[in-house]
């Protein structure tokens, strides 16, 4: 708790004080006046901020809570900026950083009347538990004794001279000297070739005429002024004041002679808890020469009586004759002393006066007598000649958070917004104030939210067009009646049309009464170039439909001829709300469509397809036949995607040997089977893997001999064919115990690949083992009576070997639970046949 106080005193300090140079906030801020300081108006990050500053700011916590206080900062306020700060250290119920949130006006009048907030009393509930400061006390906190003997000051016309003064004598003009002299405890000084000449006792003014008379005995021109003497103070003398009665440090104190009885005060701490701040003596020569009040400084920034002290001045504080507490709605709540005979308007004006939310009418003050408190209330006509008495404490509450006289109009009219109710107001004369009807405005009714005597809601309606024309009776209005007029616009949903198809920006468009399709496609950027005006499709709702048909029209549709140069308007079409516009691809037209061949052919790359028939073999053709190294059974075409002409092409090889890597996702199935227990998962993974591969298996070789026969396929947008170099490898993967890839031998068959590669695992699926060609087409073992056929190997192929099945022992519990089982129902049937 003292942890968290400490940051708060320190916010207090550094926001509102002024001692950081921190960021400008959203309110302006004096320093020296924090009576107006609204702390919902500061964010969550602004006083993070202030309390990371706070720790170095090396002030006690009395003294960060004094100043404010001082200051003026409300205690409401203060309570605000502790709750704040506790929910940031989390230790309070998190809400929103946002301290005024937007609501409609019906929520801001009703929820004010039905839910009212603590401040919505006649006092302030918003006092903390913190004590208030005694005025002015902060002013002496962290003072520390200073002994300044060579203070260094323009010289005081009046002061008076002593020994250990340092005189200093200029002598210019016709002649030129300078002297540097020390006034001796006999009050002399030794002016060279003058002599000895007393000064203590004389001011300045004094000694300066005495010593230019001296002068004028050795320097004649001195007295038909063509040389001038400057007498000043040097260095000045120290003086002992003594400090007593109720003073935070008493004693003796040693300070320069030009130090004042503040300075005195200052180096003391001032007075205490007890002691007085406006009848502080200054005793000299054992009369009392001056009483201070402190309250001249704190209140005018300055002294009245604020005297220069004299060796051997006495300040004695007394005790304080009168002290009054004043708090809640006042922009510096304290305990103040005063003066006999000072009123409590004397006391508002030393608390700052009232706060904006004050309710002045008539204070509350808690008394003392003799044997118990009692509550009194001081009215606003007794302020000027109420006289407080020692001990009172005067509560300044806050006004209702509600109006007097306040009606609300919202809607369709042109200054919707709050109103006075003045008397004998009107629903008519108030639409004539908000400067009437808007032209959207829904005439056939309009509604009054209105509080009855016991705050309940009830809700008026009216015809607002009677209310105009004054043919129906006008409604006198209330205190708090909220009037809605609302418009034509927020009674139905919004109305849009739609457009889309070979449009240039296709979506949803307001409508708008008189929109033509002409209007419409210009307003969606117009047509495209694959677009035709001839078959646009416009699309109707139907509001009559026969519900009990099953062959009900449940929409219109008009095919519409619209000109693409958007300039017949004779033959324009005239739109309704929610209608869909759908517009035609031209008929015939048809963008360029390219495939990608790679690999071992005389010219790779991209190629147009100039007719809707054009196979593989014409492709094959037109890219000059294959290279000398090119393996034509090896050929894939791959199909599903769309090509970037600007993308270098690859060699067919390569392109091969990247696809072949693709596929091995060997490792990945051993991570999937560590995670799954289940078989049957980890076999369903493969045949996904199967499902995705993108190839098509094409035999090219029979392609090239028998052009346009089944096999040569009509090529597809985004087509690629690849032709690779000849591999000469076999990869071998799956459930085998040494996954590897091996040199393609032409004689070795299945098995002898799988004995390179450790021959199969436990768990290997045998029957199910295939084998995925170069060109994507797939084989997989056949199996008849008990021997298993596997598929013919060739050059890039890749042998895959399934897992097993895994059945899961049944536990000893599963085979209890299946054995009593079987036996209730064999006691069951045999129960049955008895």
């Amino acid at each position: 708790m003292k942890y968290r106080f400490f940051y708060f005193a320190s916010i207090l300090v550094l926001v509102f004080v002024g001692l950081l140079g921190s960021p400008s906030l959203g309110q302006s801020i004096n320093s020296s006046d924090l009576s107006t300081i609204r702390v919902d108006d500061l964010s969550d990050d602004q006083i993070r901020t202030y309390l990371q500053q706070a720790e170095s700011s090396g002030l006690s916590e009395s003294q960060m809570e004094i100043v404010a206080l001082e200051r003026g900062m409300p205690q409401a306020e203060i309570q605000k900026l502790r709750e704040r700060i506790a929910r940031l250290n989390g230790t309070a119920e998190r809400q929103s950083t946002t301290p005024f949130t937007r609501r409609d006006t019906e929520r801001r009048v009703v929820d004010t009347l039905f839910a009212p907030s603590k401040s919505d009393t006649t006092t302030s509930d918003s006092s903390s538990d913190a004590p208030l400061r005694v005025f002015g006390s902060a002013l002496f906190q962290g003072a520390t004794p200073v002994f300044q003997p060579d203070l260094r000051i323009a010289t005081p016309r009046n002061y008076i001279i002593g020994p250990g003064d340092q005189i200093l004598i200029d002598i210019y003009g016709k002649s030129e000297e300078a002297h540097t002299l020390s006034v001796t405890p006999e009050g002399t000084i030794n002016i060279p070739y003058i002599g000895i000449v007393p000064l203590a006792g004389m001011t300045i003014e004094q000694a300066t005429a005495r010593i230019e008379s001296r002068l004028s005995t050795v320097y004649s021109a001195i007295r038909s002024g063509d040389t001038k003497v400057s007498v000043a103070l040097g260095n000045i003398r120290s003086i002992q004041v003594t400090i007593t009665g109720e003073v935070t440090q008493p004693g003796s104190y040693t300070l320069p002679s030009v130090a004042t009885v503040f300075n005195a005060l200052y180096s003391s701490g001032g007075p205490t808890e007890n002691g007085s701040f406006r009848a502080i003596n200054l005793i000299r020569n054992g009369k009392v020469i001056a009483t201070l009040d402190i309250y001249d400084i704190l209140m005018n920034g300055f002294f009245s009586e604020n005297v220069r002290l004299e060796d051997q001045d006495i300040l004695m504080i007394p005790p304080y004759q009168n002290r009054v507490e004043i708090s809640g709605e006042v922009k510096r709540p304290a305990i103040f002393e005063l003066k006999d005979g000072e009123s409590f308007e004397k006391l508002l004006t030393y608390a700052g006066g009232f706060t904006e939310d004050a309710y002045r009418a008539r204070i509350k003050v808690t008394k003392r007598t003799a044997k118990e408190q009692r509550i009194e209330d001081v009215l606003s006509s007794q302020y000027a000649h109420y006289e407080p008495q020692t001990g009172d404490k005067y509560k300044v509450g806050r006004v209702l958070n509600r109006f007097e006289n306040r009606v609300v109009i919202e809607g369709a009219v042109f200054r919707p917004g709050e109103y006075e109710l003045s008397p004998g107001l009107t629903l008519s004369m108030l639409i004539k104030k908000a400067d009437g009807l808007k032209e959207d405005a829904f005439l056939s009714r309009g509604y009054i939210l209105r509080l009855k005597d016991d705050m309940q809601k009830e809700q008026l309606s009216f015809n607002v067009s009677g209310i105009i024309a004054g043919t129906t009776p006008d409604v006198e209005l209330k205190r708090e009646d909220i009037i809605t007029i609302s418009s034509i616009f927020d009674l139905r949903e919004q109305y849009t049309v739609d457009i889309d198809g070979e449009i240039r920006s296709p979506g949803q468009f307001t409508y708008a009464e008189g929109m033509t399709l002409q209007d419409l496609i210009m307003q969606a950027g117009g047509f495209r170039e694959s677009a035709t005006g001839n078959r646009i499709e416009v699309s109707r709702r139907v509001q009559n439909a026969d519900v009990l048909s099953q062959s009900a029209q449940i929409a219109d549709v008009f095919q519409v001829f619209a000109d693409k140069g958007l300039s017949k308007e004779d033959q324009d079409f005239v739109l309704m709300p929610f209608d869909k516009v759908v517009v035609r691809t031209a008929t015939g037209y048809e963008t360029q469509k390219t495939i990608r061949i790679e690999g071992e052919v005389l010219y790779p790359g991209l190629y147009t397809i100039v007719s809707k028939d054009e196979r593989i073999s014409d492709i094959v053709k037109r890219a000059g036949g294959f290279t000398p190294f090119a393996y034509v059974e090896g050929a894939s075409l791959k199909r599903g995607g769309t090509l970037d002409s600007t993308k270098a092409a690859e060699t067919g090889a390569e392109k091969a040997e990247k696809e072949l890597r693709k596929q091995d996702e060997y490792n990945r199935m051993l991570a999937l089977r560590q995670l799954q227990s289940d078989a049957n998962t980890f076999n369903e993974v493969n045949i996904s893997r199967n499902i995705n591969n993108e190839f098509v298996g094409i035999n090219l070789e029979r392609i090239i001999k028998r052009p346009g026969r089944r096999g040569d396929l009509i090529l597809a947008d985004g087509d690629i064919i690849r032709i690779p170099k000849e591999l000469q490898t076999v990869k071998i993967s799956g459930e085998v115990l040494a996954p590897s890839t091996a040199v393609y031998g032409p004689s070795k068959g299945f098995k002898q690949y799988i004995s390179q590669a450790g021959g199969f695992s436990s768990r290997a699926l045998r029957k199910s083992a295939y084998v995925l060609y170069a060109n994507g087409s797939v084989k997989s073992t056949n199996r008849f009576l008990f021997f298993n056929n596997y598929p013919p190997i060739k050059p890039g192929a890749e042998i895959f070997v399934p897992q097993r099945e895994v059945r899961i022992p049944m536990s000893p519990q599963q085979w209890l639970g299946i054995s009593t089982g079987a036996a209730s129902l064999a006691a069951i049937i045999l129960t049955m046949l008895r």
